[in-house]
């Protein structure tokens, strides 16, 4: 700052005029006075001149120490301010004096720190939401007025990502919400519109998203709208999976139960004539009723089973001779229906270290009954072993072949889900099967740590693949996995 702009330089100068004009003043009226009155003018001059010499000088020296103790503290007191307002807030400003302009420091210095704790208080609260969002599963997103993105968490800035590189046709262009996907676009402006939170499932190409928002206030305006989103496919999935459970296992037991009641009818009102038809009406009761056992036994394994409680034998198992044993047992049947079946053991060696024979066995059952109650007549069923080295793991692999009506590709992601055969491109008249054996064959593979695969073709056939890895277990005794 220029001394003359100043308040001491402004103070300074008008001192300075208004001695000259005194000065002035008093020369123009005394001059001729003393011209005429006294013998030697030029000393009375000279006094005049050396009072207005030293008159300048105490003014000038008087100016320039208001400028040490008023001006330097203004502005020192101003610098601070200016590295407060960049956001320097432990700047201080030094104490020189006790009067007013050390109190105005002494303030000044308190309102900072003052405010150095109001910001870090701020700065703490601001983290601490942050980290807040930041460990949610949920996807935070806040929206303006405009739609801009004004805060969003990882999990929202993925979805955003996501979604807007989607093209959305079912909004019109002239929408002010740029930056909103445009699933949130109909609740966001009907937030934005009504200062209403509402609450809305939306679906998101395969996935579907549980999303709740609300308005956001500045006084008594709407200033925005934060969403939060959360993924509820997994949920939907399991909703639908237990309401098909309940459906399905409520129709698999109302047949046997009407056929039941039916029968026993007639046997109570005494229909049958002849011992024959009472012979054919018990055994229609006696064939119902071993269904609804099968049902219910095999819903008490499953049971068991995904709540981890299936009991495994560990023990030493030859795959190749499990493999030949069910298809012996199974030799007869297939032969009476005209399905050749068959066994390729190519598995060398076939020992499995460590694994349930009695549970191997029920899944290669499970599997086998499966593949013959879906093929035709000369639709061979072929079952081969294979042993194979997958990176530092070995795997004994057998594959259950059939050449049966197969499975729609659609399908294949549902085939271990329970009462997979009530769907209509697998059920065959006449199949007796509970719709569990695939499920059940799903878990027992899993608790031996191995993988089950399924490929087929719509027409020409099917092919279940079981990996069981080949490694020694620290105890082959009965566990509960």
């Amino acid at each position: 700052m220029k001394f003359w702009r100043s308040v001491v330089g402004k103070l300074w100068m008008t001192i300075i005029g208004l001695v000259a004009c005194i000065l002035l003043i008093l020369g123009f009226y005394l001059l001729p006075y003393i011209d005429s009155n006294f013998t030697h003018p030029n000393d009375i001059k000279q006094l005049f001149v050396y009072t207005g010499i030293i008159g300048f000088s105490l003014t000038t020296f008087f100016a320039f120490f208001l400028f040490t103790k008023i001006t330097q503290p203004l502005r020192q007191l101003k610098q601070a301010a200016d590295t407060i307002r960049q956001g320097k807030y432990s700047s201080r400003v030094t104490i020189r004096s006790s009067d007013e302009l050390g109190e105005l420091s002494s303030t000044f210095n308190h309102m900072a720190e003052e405010l150095n704790f109001l910001i870090q208080d701020l700065h703490q609260e601001k983290e601490h939401l942050f980290s807040i969002l930041r460990s949610m599963t949920d996807a935070v997103i806040t929206f303006d007025a405009n739609g801009n993105v004004l805060l969003a968490n990882p999990h929202g800035q993925a979805n955003l990502s996501s979604w807007n590189a989607i093209e959305w046709d079912d909004f019109e262009d002239d929408q002010p919400a740029s930056a909103v996907p445009g699933p949130l676009r109909r609740l966001y402006l009907k937030v934005l519109s009504e200062a209403v939170e509402v609450t809305e499932r939306v679906h998101v190409q395969k996935e579907v998203w549980s999303v709740v928002m609300g308005p956001l206030y500045n006084a008594n305006r709407v200033r925005g709208v934060v969403a939060v989103l959360r993924n509820v496919t997994e949920e939907v999935r399991l909703e639908k999976l237990r309401k098909d459970f309940v459906a399905n296992v409520s129709h698999e037991i109302r047949t046997p139960l009407s056929m039941l009641q039916g029968y026993s009818e007639a046997l109570l009102d005494d229909i049958a004539a002849t011992p024959e038809e009472r012979q054919e009406l018990v055994q229609v009761i006696h064939d119902e009723s071993l269904r609804m056992g099968r049902l219910v036994k095999d819903l008490l394994d499953l049971a068991r089973m995904e709540a981890g409680h299936i009991h495994l034998h560990w023990a030493e198992v030859d795959t190749n001779e499990l493999v030949q044993r069910v298809v012996r047992k199974y030799a007869v049947i297939a032969k009476e229906r005209g399905i050749p079946i068959s066994a390729i053991c190519e598995a060398e060696p076939s020992i499995l270290p460590s694994a349930d024979e009695d549970r191997l066995e029920q899944v290669l059952t499970n599997l086998l009954d499966n593949a013959l109650r879906h093929s035709q007549a000369d639709q061979a069923i072929v079952i081969r072993t294979l042993r194979l080295s997958e990176g530092k793991e070995e795997r004994l692999w057998i594959h259950v072949e059939d050449h049966g009506q197969g499975i729609p590709h659609e399908d294949i992601p549902y085939v271990f889900e329970r009462f997979y055969k009530a769907d209509k491109a697998r059920t065959r008249a006449g199949t007796t099967g509970t719709g569990l054996g695939l499920a059940i064959v799903k878990n027992i593979v899993e608790a031996h740590e191995g993988t089950i695969q399924v490929s087929s073709s719509f027409g020409y056939g099917t092919t279940f693949s079981i990996g069981i890895p080949v490694r020694q277990r620290p105890m082959l005794l009965e566990r509960d996995s």
